[in-house]
């Protein structure tokens, strides 16, 4: 039998050499099933995804959804494409058991947790305190550095990446410290300070999106003593005292310290990002 992709619908095209397809997957020209593609320029290099795969029931666990996936790759290849990306749902078993066998890694994860119950007490000895100017600026400095450098590393020109940094700095955190509903804390424990917790309990513009925490920083001499827990109580009890009852966050895959911090907090994957290389 042979798998082919056969296009239902014409390319379009976007800015930046952005393109998207829709296929109809066949079986000795069969339709069996139908794929989405779509290309463009992200952090440096231009990504293909497989925005979309359904098998139709009848033609499931045949492996035709690995030949569609594969031939796919093909196509991406042909679009000048240097990797594939998908994002999939926390609980999609199936496809992440298929994304595994053709090689995909996971880049990272979105975790959260709903809230409820009383507010967590911290550890006897631990406080938290607010950032203060002259601290923000030093540590702004140190995000801004680590994320350049994160993008220059995925290949993106350090100019570009700069640029980008001071963009989406300033769009999340345009009044520094006292940027509406967020907070940037500092925990104290034994009257030393010992980690940072960068905290979104609601977005201005949207406030729907659920409460959010972007960095839990703890000083490498203080590492291993039980401080990012702590963090990340704080986070909870700072959503429970403001009526905020979903957290979220992002773990970069291969940070298993933090995945297995989080998972013991009963923190759940709500959506795995993969990426594959394509030689």
């Amino acid at each position: 039998m042979t798998t082919t992709l056969r296009p239902d619908q014409p390319e379009r095209h976007g800015t930046g050499g952005a393109r998207s397809r829709r296929y109809t997957v066949c079986v000795n020209s069969r339709p069996v099933g139908g794929i989405e593609l779509s290309a463009g320029l992200r952090f440096g290099v231009m990504a293909g995804r497989i925005t979309a795969l359904e098998i139709h029931e009848a033609d499931r666990r045949r492996g035709r959804a690995t030949v569609a996936a594969l031939a796919a790759e093909e196509v991406l290849r042909g679009w000048g494409c240097d990797e594939v990306q998908v994002d999939l749902a926390g609980d999609a078993t199936p496809a992440q058991r298929l994304a595994e066998t053709l090689g995909y890694t996971e880049r990272n994860r979105n975790m959260a947790k709903p809230l409820s119950g009383p507010a967590p007490e911290l550890p006897a000895g631990s406080t938290v305190r607010p950032m203060t100017e002259a601290e923000y600026e030093v540590w702004n400095e140190h995000q801004t550095i680590g994320y350049v450098e994160g993008l220059v590393a995925r290949g993106v020109p350090f100019a570009q990446a700069s640029a980008q940094a001071e963009t989406e700095h300033g769009a999340i955190l345009p009044d520094g410290p006292r940027t509406a509903g967020t907070l940037l804390l500092t925990l104290v424990h034994g009257r030393r300070d010992v980690g940072i917790l960068w905290l979104r309990l609601r977005d201005a513009a949207d406030p729907a999106v659920p409460a959010w925490v972007y960095s839990v920083e703890v000083g490498e001499e203080h590492r291993g003593q039980g401080h990012g827990r702590t963090l990340m109580l704080v986070a909870e009890r700072e959503c429970l005292d403001a009526g905020v009852t979903d957290l979220g966050l992002n773990v970069f895959g291969g940070n298993t310290p933090a995945l297995r911090l989080y998972e013991s907090l009963r923190y759940a994957t709500t959506r795995r990002y993969l990426f594959k290389r394509l030689l």
